[in-house]
């Protein structure tokens, strides 16, 4: 029986030392096409080669022009799969990614600026190496069981919406994505994200976990967000209220589906702790003075639903308009608001299409100061 035991475990040492010998060619693979997409602006303080994974420390980004700090990582974290190692291919069991701090904006013409242009300068100058070397050679193929991002920030800013620029501040965002492999193919990738959004006075939770398809974008999840600080979005919104929202936040459940470009989104809103200043205006073009005195009756708590639905590619779609447009006509329905609606833009009679819906919207206050007319 000892002897047994003796055999097992050289044995078992053997696999072991094996394994390690093999984590070490892999990782150091692995090193070398990291390497090869570092280009101009991009800093890594420290790389070091681990017994079963690669780890990248210090990373930074910052634009050689304008020296704008764009984005940096604490720690990057790469675990090879030994098995698709031996076959030839590049597996990786886990990419993760520790403590990402990311900053980017859209610009008054409504250009995203980032870091992706200084990446994609450097994948294309790699891509060309690399066609260079693999000419009669079969692509290189990447396999990647799971991509994980812990405790991350992001930044963006909205120039576009005017001055002051919306913010939109994610902390402590984590992120799981499974079964990615390149060159992309199409598949069902599952992922789920939560992150925190800080607001003016409160933090609010976002929430969302389904599937995504990184070739054709097509995604079906499921989307929550709770107590979100309503001042947040104001940039979005205060072209269509000229009355003072003082307080407010937004907890929203909806299930998002994209399929061939085609968005479809129902969901419910619910807008708590809605305090409206005191003096003249409108919200969506409903009367500050009526939707106050509603907000009493109702506790500060207002319920709508929406579906948003479009065509991505369509340029008359926007999903910031339709959103809005479609959350002014729920919110005067449940109100109360005498709105007819023919098909999905279309109520009071009026013209059709996102302008004439936007303009048959502002009709609301016509109807208000008529319901004023009849009561005396």
């Amino acid at each position: 029986m000892k002897k047994w035991l003796f055999l097992a475990g050289i044995v078992a040492i053997i696999f072991i030392g094996g394994y390690f010998v093999l984590s070490f060619y892999a990782v150091k693979f692995i090193q070398a096409e990291l390497q090869k997409v570092v280009g101009p602006g991009f800093t890594v303080n420290e790389i070091q080669v681990k017994s079963t994974y690669l780890s990248a420390k210090g990373i930074r980004y910052e634009d050689p022009h304008s020296k704008q700090k764009f984005f940096q990582i604490e720690e990057m974290r790469i675990y090879p799969d030994i098995s698709a190692f031996l076959k030839g291919t590049l597996g990786i069991r886990e990419f993760t990614i520790q403590q990402p701090s990311l900053y980017f904006y859209r610009s008054q013409e409504g250009t995203l600026v980032g870091p992706w242009g200084g990446m994609e300068k450097g994948r294309e100058e790699s891509e060309v190496s690399n066609d260079r070397e693999r000419k009669g050679k079969e692509p290189l193929h990447i396999k990647i069981d799971r991509i994980r991002i812990q405790k991350g920030s992001i930044d963006f800013e909205d120039r576009k919406m005017g001055e002051p620029p919306a913010q939109i501040k994610l902390r402590e965002f984590d992120l799981d994505l499974k079964d990615i492999q390149y060159p992309i193919i199409s598949t069902h990738s599952p992922i789920e994200l939560k992150a925190k959004i800080e607001g003016k006075t409160k933090e609010g939770d976002f929430y969302t976990k389904g599937w995504i398809d990184l070739k054709t974008v097509d995604m079906e999840t499921s989307f929550k967000v709770r107590e979100i600080d309503i001042k947040v979005f104001e940039p979005y919104y205060r072209k269509r209220v000229s009355a003072e929202i003082e307080t407010g936040h937004i907890d929203m459940d909806a299930k998002v589906t994209v399929k061939k470009r085609m968005i479809d989104a129902p969901g419910q809103l619910e807008l708590g702790n809605l305090h409206i200043k005191e003096g003249g205006g409108t919200v969506f073009w409903i009367p500050a003075k009526h939707l106050i005195s509603i907000l009493k009756d109702k506790k500060n708590r207002i319920n709508v639903r929406f579906h948003v639905k479009g065509n991505i590619d369509d340029p008359q779609f926007s999903l910031q308009e339709t959103f809005l447009n479609r959350l002014a006509i729920s919110l005067a329905e449940a109100l109360g608001i005498p709105i007819k609606r023919v098909g999905e833009t279309i109520f009071k009679g009026t013209g059709k299409g996102a302008e004439e819906l936007s303009e048959g919207l502002k009709s609301i206050e016509e109807l208000f100061k008529k319901k004023r007319e009849k009561k005396k």
